[in-house]
């Protein structure tokens, strides 16, 4: 198995959830963390018990992309891993939905990964290894009523994933990509803790153990894709 062990990774959407949960357990593995999300004092609450780095940032924002990446290689000369958490989504029928939500999603859920993969990538193909993941969603591969924007999104950035993946392969990177079913955690304003989702959904760390088993991967396996269904929470 792969040692986590000074592996630096950069999070993204770590303040809270998934993200959290991630960041969480690979620190615990002996990684250096570096937790991104837009609210500075939940990463500064995070990075308390990660003691890695937090940067308040938009995934968004090209430059914010770009000062994550320069402000972790700075702070700690190397780039491990790249995992891209952060996500939004709103359901609605399609003419009830507004342009800028539309806008709003892709911003996050397609361009915040494009942008955060375009600033590692040059450092992953220099060395010759590095692991990127994503955190899609089972709606990457399937369509729902309520769900034209925020699976439209997630469809195109599990394309987005797919053909990076054939484009790093040569150089030694792996990317991986995970698809959760319902998970409870504050997505789509909701409230995580209710004790009638103990039984239809995921939870937070069952996911942050999905990244860890693909990142821990004998370097001769290659995960691509992982599927984890609420319901069996078999991965």
């Amino acid at each position: 198995m792969t040692d986590l062990t000074d592996q630096v990774a950069i999070v993204t959407g770590a303040s809270r959830g998934i993200g959290k949960a991630i960041a969480l357990l690979l620190a615990l593995q002996g990684a250096k963390v570096v937790s991104v999300a837009r609210s500075a004092e939940e990463l500064e609450e995070l990075n308390a018990k990660t003691q890695g780095l937090a940067i308040p940032a938009d995934v968004a924002d090209a430059d914010d992309a770009q000062n994550v990446v320069d402000e972790t290689l700075s702070r700690f000369g190397r780039l491990d891993i790249l995992v891209c958490n952060a996500g939004v989504g709103s359901f609605n029928l399609l003419e009830n939905v507004e342009a800028a939500e539309w806008d709003r999603i892709f911003d996050v859920n397609v361009k915040g990964t494009f942008l955060m993969c375009k600033a590692v990538v040059p450092h992953l193909k220099a060395q010759k290894k590095g692991h990127i993941v994503g955190i899609a969603s089972d709606v990457s591969k399937r369509t729902f009523e309520h769900g034209t924007v925020y699976g439209a999104s997630k469809y195109a950035q599990d394309a987005m994933l797919g053909s990076l993946r054939k484009e790093l392969r040569p150089y030694g990177v792996k990317v991986s990509t995970i698809y959760p079913g319902m998970v409870d955690t504050y997505f789509n304003d909701s409230h995580p803790g209710s004790p009638e989702l103990e039984k239809t959904h995921l939870k937070p760390s069952d996911i942050a153990q999905a990244v860890r088993y693909v990142l821990e991967a004998p370097p001769h396996v290659v995960v691509d894709e992982l599927m984890i269904h609420p319901l069996t929470q078999e991965w």
